[in-house]
């Protein structure tokens, strides 16, 4: 004889919506469904609606700079975990998942290469490390960047793409923002340009301090540049608020950003600028 059994259902009105598993190449605009080297052969752009996928930093590099010519540099500085900090998991083992997945070292690439033949300093944001938090070596990795520039006497060109500072990490992680700003006022010292490139998301302390500073500012479309996201904004003032809000198009009708350009113009644009900078220098 089998035991009775029952099926209890708890359900709480608080309780967030059961997450929807979807694929990773999935566009959330079209639907569209692409495998790695398709989109990779695009740019990591959708081909039926022009939706930007988040690309990573050494597939950007690569693309940018002239077959060759990138040096890493800092690749050893990694974070560490000075609050022995532990939510649902230690922050030690979050970091190892990170550079497992990624194969990068911390969320920030940074190096020397040359672009078209013109030789720049480049500090690459990867949002798939940790959601592109900018923890204690993020900022180290961006200040010995804007360092090299000056003593090279070379542009940097910085992607950015980030979640915020990195909460693990405390107030630590907060320092970094006047840490980054005053490395661009070192660069702005040295009439060294920085050309920035905002892509999708770049947001909270990173907007807040060096992603804000460049002497150009192109951002990806549809791109959220904004402090804190719109659902945060709108649950806090229980305003409606516009459909683009905090969106690349938004800032750029209000002056925050120079340009949108979408990706496969980019470096035609990065290569530009570094001729006008070139010829004023």
């Amino acid at each position: 004889m089998s035991e009775a059994r029952i099926d209890v259902q708890v359900e709480h009105r608080h309780a967030p919506p059961p997450a929807q598993t979807t694929h990773p190449n999935t566009c959330p605009k079209c639907g569209s469904h692409y495998r790695n080297d398709e989109l990779a052969a695009t740019l990591w752009v959708c081909g039926h609606c022009g939706h930007h996928f988040p690309m990573g930093a050494r597939a950007r590099i690569e693309w940018y700079t002239d077959a060759g010519s990138f040096v890493e540099e800092a690749a050893d500085v990694r974070s560490e975990d000075p609050l022995d900090f532990f939510d649902l998991r230690p922050y030690a083992e979050r970091l190892s998942e990170a550079e497992l997945n990624t194969g990068l070292g911390e969320a920030a690439l940074i190096g020397q290469a040359t672009i078209d033949g013109h030789p720049v300093e480049l500090s690459v944001m990867d949002f798939t490390f940790m959601g592109g938090s900018m923890g204690s070596a993020v900022g180290e990795k961006f200040s010995r960047a804007c360092d090299s520039a000056v003593e090279r006497g070379v542009p940097l060109v910085s992607v950015t793409s980030s979640g915020g500072a990195r909460m693990q990490e405390g107030i630590l992680s907060l320092m970094q923002l006047p840490k980054t700003v005053c490395a661009v006022e070192d660069l702005h010292d040295a009439y060294i340009p920085m050309i920035t490139v905002m892509a999708h998301p770049t947001t909270a302390g990173v907007l807040a301090s060096f992603a804000s500073l460049g002497d150009v500012t192109i951002a990806e479309p549809g791109a959220l540049i904004a402090f804190t996201g719109p659902r945060v904004v709108q649950q806090t003032t229980r305003e409606k608020l516009p459909d683009d809000f905090g969106l690349a198009e938004q800032n750029l009708r209000f002056g925050h950003v120079d340009a949108i350009v979408p990706r496969a113009e980019q470096l035609e644009q990065i290569t530009r600028l570094l001729r006008l900078f070139g010829a004023v220098a």
